[in-house]
């Protein structure tokens, strides 16, 4: 029959394999048939998954290697980094569980990676939808981020918070010659904040330093900004280039 092919044809659908793959891991999904607890062995398993489980797996591995490395006489740091609609969504909880057990050593995040996550003490974030107008929301006092919306009245919860700490930071300024930059100021809202459902506030408790050279880019910055007019004469002075 296959000589009635032609020899394009049968090139390009009957091509004979010719190199062995048996090196090559099995693909294998995860038997939930099996009774008990079986988290280890279901991440174990991602990385002959295929597609995008593949890399889940590998990903998990290298932190395994991270993490074991920490414990060596060599050591070494972890270093989070991410941006701001990582704590705008849930998974800021996963990021607070890190910092609060210490699996981390340093964070460097964007200004909304900070404000967003003390705001979110302050009120509340929830889930509505990527069609929803964000002209329409701003209307209404409300602001859309990706499918979150968050109510503009957080952001002056927020001002509420934070002017009174800004003017205590800057009369230890003065009277203490406390030299200011964002990483110091991270910890002190961290340390006022004092909520358990913070990153920063477990980043001040578990002494993880948390790096922002944009600080001033965002709510904040806005809110620092707003803060010269009641000092014009005297404002906080946030050092870059220290950090």
């Amino acid at each position: 029959m296959t000589n009635d092919i032609p020899a394009v044809v049968t090139e390009a659908v009957l091509k004979r394999t010719t190199q062995d793959l048996s090196h090559y891991p099995q693909v294998q999904g995860h038997d939930f048939s099996k009774k008990g607890n079986q988290y280890d062995e279901l991440f174990k398993g991602y990385k002959n998954m295929g597609f995008q489980a593949t890399k889940m797996g590998q990903a998990m591995s290298i932190l395994n290697e991270m993490l074991e490395c920490r414990d060596t006489d060599e050591g070494c740091k972890i270093y989070l980094g991410y941006t701001s609609n990582l704590i705008s969504s849930g998974l800021r909880e996963t990021i607070k569980f890190l910092v609060k057990e210490k699996l981390v050593d340093v964070i460097v995040t964007t200004a909304g990676g900070i404000e967003e996550d003390l705001i979110k003490c302050l009120g509340t974030t929830v889930v509505g939808d990527f069609t929803l107008s964000g002209e329409s929301l701003r209307k209404e006092g409300i602001n859309r981020i990706g499918n979150l919306l968050v109510p503009n009245e957080n952001y002056c919860k927020f001002e509420d918070w934070l002017m009174p700490i800004l003017d205590t930071l800057v009369k230890e300024q003065e009277e203490q010659n406390i030299h200011w930059t964002p990483s110091a100021l991270i910890k002190r809202l961290g340390k006022e904040m004092n909520h358990d459902d913070s990153v920063y506030t477990w980043a001040y408790r578990n002494d993880i330093p948390v790096y922002c050279p944009a600080l001033t880019d965002g709510s904040l910055g806005d809110m620092i900004y707003f803060h010269t007019y009641r000092q014009p004469s005297n404002p906080l002075r946030l050092d870059i280039v220290q950090d």
